[in-house]
């Protein structure tokens, strides 16, 4: 089992000034950290490469998209360019040796149609990933589109839907991705939101219910590990958790305090994450 930071706890792009930051990472025991690629230039990628491989740690890409470039537009145009970002992440990702694209770029952030998701949508979608994911073949990336909460989009809040879009899309290098803090407001219960996506699940975050220490909040994580220990998950389990760093990306989020301390999000999550595989794998 391999254990990832989001760097979004620190900055939305990487430079060598968060070097220090990963190596601290590092120490810890983090496998990996997962950059945001929705302007791939702003990233040092250059020498972010040589600088993990020094490391001897892994890169993993996570990508969101506006209305400008919205997979499941009906203009062709918006969805070509939809498929041109993705494109961009992806070549991005391959540079610095990445392995997985997370994110909900099925759709775009934030944008509702006031409407329920219509079929011609989830059409819509499928075509575009499928374009994205023979592009990430080539890559040897896989691409894993996230369901968000009913606050930040409509087409896929839940597993069940994402499920149906994957499957819709049909391709070797697309799954589908898991977000406890999203499940936690749009599903049931953990252990049927694992339940349901398990035939696709290629990744998954690791993020409270209010993007705190992941331990430290109302999601039930004893559920979360012991049913994605039942569906023999193996794959990467990624730290997602935000703070007021930086305020352009926190804004655009909605993220307006401070949830924990930096550092113990860091340090305290990756803790937590190992007690749980001790307890439950």
């Amino acid at each position: 089992m391999k254990i990832g930071m989001n760097m979004h706890l620190y900055n939305s792009e990487v430079t060598p000034a968060d070097f220090k930051d990963i190596e601290a990472m590092k120490k810890v025991g983090f496998d990996g950290i997962e950059i945001f690629l929705a302007e791939p230039d702003k990233n040092n990628l250059k020498e972010l490469a040589p600088f993990l491989k020094d490391l001897g740690m892994e890169c993993l890409g996570c990508l969101g998209v506006g209305p400008e470039a919205n997979p499941a537009s009906p203009d062709a145009s918006i969805r070509q360019a939809g498929l041109e970002a993705i494109k961009r992440s992806i070549d991005a990702l391959q540079s610095v040796n990445g392995v997985n694209l997370c994110g909900p770029y099925h759709s775009a952030f934030a944008t509702f149609s006031r409407n329920a998701p219509q079929e011609d949508e989830y059409k819509y979608s499928a075509d575009t990933l499928r374009e994205a994911a023979e592009y990430a073949a080539q890559a040897n990336i896989t691409l894993s589109p996230e369901a968000l909460n009913r606050f930040e989009c409509y087409l896929a809040n839940t597993m069940s839907q994402l499920k149906k879009l994957v499957q819709l899309v049909d391709h070797p290098n697309l799954g589908g991705m898991y977000d406890p803090h999203h499940a936690n407001i749009e599903e049931k219960s953990q252990k049927q939101a694992i339940l349901d996506i398990e035939p696709v699940l290629t990744y998954v975050h690791i993020s409270e219910n209010d993007r705190g220490t992941p331990g430290s909040g109302l999601v039930q994580w004893d559920e979360v590990f012991s049913t994605l220990k039942s569906v023999n998950y193996e794959g990467w389990m990624t730290i997602e958790a935000f703070s007021r760093t930086n305020e352009d990306f926190s804004n655009a989020i909605n993220v307006w305090r401070q949830y924990d301390p930096r550092e113990e999000m860091m340090t305290e999550g990756y803790a937590f994450v190992q007690k749980m595989l001790a307890k439950h794998y």
